[in-house]
């Protein structure tokens, strides 16, 4: 890919974005946001997640 289809491709993707109306953008955002995992998912993927069930079984 060319650094001229990259800003062709960058240009068409901002124009898109500001075309759309303000509410739209921000139902997009929040829809973004709640189908984000757990800050502690994110930041530190399986580790949590097998802790906690470690845990939960030491427990049971």
């Amino acid at each position: 890919m060319s650094s001229n289809d990259y800003v062709k491709y960058m240009t068409e993707q901002i124009v898109e974005y500001i075309s759309q109306p303000k509410e739209a953008r921000e139902e997009i955002k929040n829809e973004r946001k709640s189908n984000r995992p757990p800050f502690l998912y994110r930041w530190f993927g399986m580790i949590p997640l097998a802790l906690t069930s470690m845990f939960k079984k030491q427990q049971s």
